[in-house]
């Protein structure tokens, strides 16, 4: 019989490091990286419930493969590779509300921008900028990004 995967995930806390690396290469076909004991539990328990239940979905690969790509051309200090990050932007319908000054503010992201009381915007900073009427970082103010995630995207 067939052990569960929640039994199969616990049994990997207790194994020694070389039942582990066996372990990897059943699971992997491959040698294990030079990994600590916690990463190789992490990667293997994963690995047993993407076997189980299915992996990530193929847009889910190609949107990571693409982030991961222009993570590498921003380390190379390649220009080219730099530029608006895409999936960054709520997906139509999101709606978006900040409380300022006692009033609130309800944005709905709409196709090419966001909607913002019967006008349309390109960007959440104009948003921000008529709501405040000083500039601001639009997913900064909306709490989409942390002030530390907006320096380091620029």
């Amino acid at each position: 019989m067939e052990k569960t995967i929640l039994k199969q995930l616990a049994e990997l806390q207790d194994m020694p490091y070389p039942a582990l690396k066996e372990r990897w290469r059943s699971l992997y076909g491959t040698e294990p990286p030079a990994y600590k004991r916690e990463h190789i539990i992490r990667r293997l328990a994963y690995r047993i419930q993407e076997l189980a239940f299915g992996g990530l979905p193929d847009e889910t690969k190609a949107e990571l493969e693409r982030i991961a790509e222009e993570d590498e051309g921003r380390r190379k200090g390649n220009p080219t590779r730099r530029g608006k990050s895409k999936g960054t932007r709520p997906l139509p319908g999101t709606r978006i509300v900040r409380d300022w000054n006692g009033q609130r503010h309800e944005i709905t992201a709409v196709e090419g921008g966001f909607e913002y009381k019967g006008r349309k915007y390109k960007s959440l900073s104009a948003i921000a900028k008529a709501i405040t009427g000083a500039h601001w970082s639009g997913p900064q103010f909306f709490g989409l990004r942390t002030a530390k995630q907006v320096k380091e995207a620029s």
